[in-house]
């Protein structure tokens, strides 16, 4: 039996980087990106969702369909999100091989 004391932690970001290698966890995870990218912003800021809501001026369950990508928000939505966030938005199109 593993003690608790005796367990290695394991950071995310290094389980992170080593699981994006593979190509196919890579692909999903790109598409989760937004949703990832809002999550962790609001974590960092160390807020809760019904703080960040508040922030907007939003319910708590509109953050919640956002970080899970049940929503499609507006880019004047969205702005608002970063200026809360204390955030810059920046949208990009990319061309895809």
């Amino acid at each position: 039996m593993i003690k608790p004391k005796d367990r290695q932690h394991l950071d995310f970001e290094v389980w992170e980087k080593e699981a994006l290698k593979d190509p196919k966890l890579r692909a999903e995870y790109d598409k989760l990106q937004p949703q990832f990218a809002i999550l962790r912003a609001r974590i960092e800021k160390r807020l809760t969702q019904k703080e960040l809501a508040q922030r907007i001026g939003t319910k708590q369950s509109v953050i919640s369909r956002l970080e899970s990508g049940r929503a499609n928000p507006s880019v004047a939505f969205l702005k608002k999100l970063a200026q809360a966030l204390n955030s810059h938005l920046e949208i990009r199109f990319t061309n895809f091989k």
